[in-house]
């Protein structure tokens, strides 16, 4: 059996990792500044993260959810305690498409209504509903166009006042920042004036924070920069270090009743176990505040070189253009000549998404390859 075939793949296998490097079967090092695509969140085989998980599939690795699963409480409430939100109510799933199918779902169930208001360039993941509110049509087949899904541009307060005021809408999706576009931010205005919008429509606002999220803008949600609290929050990618896991953090203004939201594998022993574990480690280490650091630093650097034609982002979610590259050639340079990973968006876009342990010697390692170029 063949496998289908989904991406064009570099002719790198990465077989070990160790914080912000990872090592192909040869020995070869590679500085990792792509983070598996923001998913790994707290580095490579951390001792902490590895013991935790060790230790609970050598007792039990998986039940289902028709039996008591005192982990995902202490996950709760440690999500509650580190982001802020420990009145909102968490629903565990599987991935990032899987949390925003159900955020949908939950806002049509809240508010009886059957629309969907989305962002121009957004990318929300490849299942029917979440595929539906992304703005690709590439990746959505003709069975995900519902017809009812309406995008407006980013930042464009007047498309989206109009599109709100007809009283229609179940829901706002927006990401933290948007990621697989070449990252581009909702500007924390926007942010606050969907927010208030979404509120006299009785609309609600999911914020996928999906990339965004955990930490990685120097918050531990990309929106709290703009001081606004969302009716839903979807996570997942770097939630739990590259174990598959999703979450939905709902506001407890949300009525739920039972058999409405269900999951088999969501939320299971291991899953919480390593989620607990990446918590730890992002508190501990103090991984929120380095994102911000480094990030800041990273920015401010690429800004001063006068090859590089753009930045965007926040934290360690950073998007650039160079001048005389295509991003592909530029992501491929960096890899095969310098043993640099970095991650793509379009024709010209590299995606940085390390670790939030990324040290600032490894940044300025990165900063001085680029300078050489």
């Amino acid at each position: 059996m063949n496998l289908f075939d989904v991406y064009s793949l570099y002719d790198i296998e990465p077989v070990r990792g160790a914080g912000s490097h990872v090592y192909t079967e040869d020995g070869t090092e590679y500085l990792d500044l792509y983070g598996g695509h923001a998913v790994i969140s707290i580095g490579h085989a951390h001792p902490h993260y590895v013991q935790a998980i060790s230790d609970q599939v050598s007792r039990l690795g998986f039940y289902s959810n028709s039996v008591q699963n005192s982990l995902q409480q202490r996950l709760a409430n440690k999500l509650g305690n580190v982001s802020g939100y420990g009145d909102y109510n968490l629903f565990l799933v599987n991935s990032g498409a899987e949390a925003n199918e159900n955020a949908l779902k939950l806002a049509s169930f809240t508010t009886g209504r059957d629309r969907i208001l989305a962002i121009g360039k957004a990318f929300h993941g490849r299942t029917s509903g979440a595929v539906a509110v992304t703005d690709n049509p590439r990746i959505r087949a003709p069975f995900n166009e519902t017809g009812k899904v309406d995008f407006v541009p980013l930042n464009d307060k007047s498309a989206a006042r109009e599109a709100l005021d007809t009283g229609k809408y179940a829901a706002v999706i927006v990401e933290g920042i948007q990621g697989v576009s070449g990252i581009h931010e909702p500007s924390d205005d926007f942010l606050k004036f969907l927010s208030e919008e979404c509120k006299a429509s009785g609309t609600l606002l999911i914020l996928d924070e999906i990339q965004s999220g955990y930490g990685r803008s120097g918050q531990f949600f990309a929106h709290q920069h703009a001081g606004i609290c969302p009716d839903i929050i979807t996570c997942a990618k770097g939630i739990a270090n590259g174990f598959p896991m999703g979450a939905v953090l709902i506001s407890p203004a949300i009525p739920a009743s039972k058999g409405m939201l269900g999951t088999t594998f969501g939320g299971n022993h291991l899953a919480c176990a390593a989620a607990i574990a990446v918590l730890d480690v992002i508190e501990n280490e103090q991984l929120v505040e380095n994102a911000r650091k480094v990030g800041e630093y990273l920015i401010a650097e690429l800004r001063k070189m006068p090859k590089v034609t753009d930045v965007r982002g926040r934290g360690l979610m950073i998007g650039f253009e160079m001048e005389g590259y295509t991003g592909p050639d530029l992501r491929r340079k960096l890899l095969f000549d310098h043993h640099i990973f970095t991650g793509g968006a379009g024709q010209y876009t590299v995606r940085l998404l390390p670790a939030l342990s990324i040290s600032m010697d490894q940044a300025r390692q990165f900063i001085d390859t680029l300078k050489k170029l």
